[in-house]
């Protein structure tokens, strides 16, 4: 199970706690980290990885890199969405 941390940035809340932060959460996602700092807001995340080993990096952005995600789940049917959303302009960098 992964791990998903967030929070407001502040003055106090250094790269180094947020850092920290996540590392207090690595038994939930020993595999792999990921970091996003936008303004006020941080999105961090722990993964431990099932699909995708090597592509399956967060947080994942969209086409334009002005949305993030992190996500913590399984779409069961994500073969068989792929190509209606290719086919309207999505672009995927992962298989995850």
């Amino acid at each position: 199970m992964c791990g998903i941390h967030g929070g407001r940035v502040t003055p106090t809340l250094s790269a180094d706690a947020r850092t920290r932060s996540l590392d207090a959460i690595t038994h939930r996602g020993p595999d792999d980290w990921g970091a996003h700092v936008d303004g006020p807001v941080f999105l961090g995340m722990r993964r431990l990885s099932i699909l995708d080993l090597e592509g399956g990096h967060q947080p994942i952005f969209n086409e334009s890199g002005d949305v993030a995600v992190v996500f913590n789940g399984e779409v069961y049917n994500y073969k068989e969405l792929i190509s209606p959303l290719e086919a309207a302009g999505h672009v995927f960098r992962t298989r995850s």
